[in-house]
C-alpha cells in the first residue's frame, strides 16, 4: 500500500466513523431502493444466492439483501459502520476494497454504492480487479458512484462536513475503467438532487457482468 492511499483510507474511515449514527437514521433515496429491488429480482431470476457489498455503511442495503434470502457479506473502512452492521445480525468486516477477506469466487454477485468514487484513479484498476476476484465468473455486480462532466480528484467538502477524498470521473472515463473487467449490461445516470449544488455532479449506476 502506498503512503498516500494509507492516509486517504485512514481519513475516510475517521470521517465515516463519525457519521454512522446520522447515516443509520437516514433513509435511502427512493431511486436507490428501486434499483436495489431490480437487482434483487435479477439475482433471483438467475438463481444467485450470495452477494458481497463493498462499502456497506450502516447496513441498509445489507439488511434488505438478507431479508430477500440472500447470503450477504459486507466490508467497510469504518469500524463503527461494521459494528453497527453486526448489531443488526449482518456479516460485516473492516477491510479496504484492495484487500478483501474472502476466497476467490466466493460470491455469486456484488454490490457497491457511493464507495468507489473514494478510490483514486491510480488505484481504481486494482480495486476493481480485487472485487472481480471474489466473484464467480459471469457474476453481475451493481456499482453506483458520483460523476460529473469534468473529472476532478482530491478533498471535497459536501454534506456540511469536513472535506474528504473523491475521485469524480466523467461517464466515458468511468465506463472505460469498468469495461476492462467485464461487460456493462445496464448504465443509467440521474442528477444529484442536493439543493443549491451547482457542481454538475450526477449519479452513475451500472450493472457489470464480470
Amino acid at each position: 500500500m502506498t503512503a498516500a492511499r494509507e492516509i486517504r483510507e485512514r481519513e475516510l474511515a475517521a470521517w465515516y466513523d463519525g457519521e454512522v449514527g446520522r447515516r443509520a437514521a437516514r433513509d435511502l433515496a427512493d431511486r436507490r431502493t428501486a434499483d436495489r429491488e431490480l437487482f434483487v429480482a435479477q439475482l433471483a431470476a438467475e438463481g444467485r444466492r450470495s452477494v458481497v457489498e463493498i462499502g456497506c455503511g450502516p447496513g441498509h442495503d445489507g439488511a434488505a439483501f438478507a431479508a430477500a434470502g440472500l447470503a450477504w457479506s459486507g466490508v467497510d473502512l469504518a469500524a463503527a459502520s461494521v459494528e453497527h452492521c453486526r448489531g443488526r445480525g449482518l456479516d460485516a468486516h473492516v477491510a479496504p476494497v484492495h484487500a478483501l477477506p474472502f476466497a476467490d469466487g466466493a460470491f455469486a454477485a456484488g454490490w457497491s454504492m457511493s464507495t468507489l468514487m473514494h478510490v483514486a484513479d491510480v488505484d481504481i484498476g486494482a480495486a476493481l480487479a480485487e472485487l472481480v476476484r471474489v466473484l464467480e465468473p459471469g457474476a453481475p455486480v451493481a456499482i453506483g458512484t458520483w460523476g460529473a462532466a469534468v473529472a476532478s480528484e482530491g478533498p471535497i467538502p459536501i454534506d456540511g462536513g469536513e472535506p474528504r477524498f473523491f475521485s469524480i470521473r466523467t461517464d466515458d472515463r468511468w465506463r472505460a475503467a469498468v469495461e476492462r473487467h467485464g461487460t456493462v449490461e445496464r448504465w443509467t445516470t440521474w442528477p444529484d438532487p442536493r439543493p443549491g449544488d451547482d457542481s454538475g455532479w450526477h449519479y452513475q449506476w451500472l450493472v457489470l457482468r464480470v
